[in-house]
């Protein structure tokens, strides 16, 4: 995960790219992009954990 510093220069570029008026779309598009990434990750996750249903 990039740290404060690396955001701050992205969004700076991506601000002189794209404009103030489209920072928010780009903002929730990377936002639901991260959560979608995360999502099945966590899934697999609890899928390999031992569970109780030993035959």
């Amino acid at each position: 995960m990039p740290g404060v510093n690396e955001l701050v220069i992205i969004f700076l570029i991506i601000f002189l790219l794209f404009g103030a008026k489209q920072m928010p779309k780009i903002a929730r598009a990377f936002g639901k992009a991260r959560k979608e990434f995360e999502n099945p990750s966590k899934d697999k996750d609890e899928e390999e954990k031992p569970g109780g249903n030993s035959i």
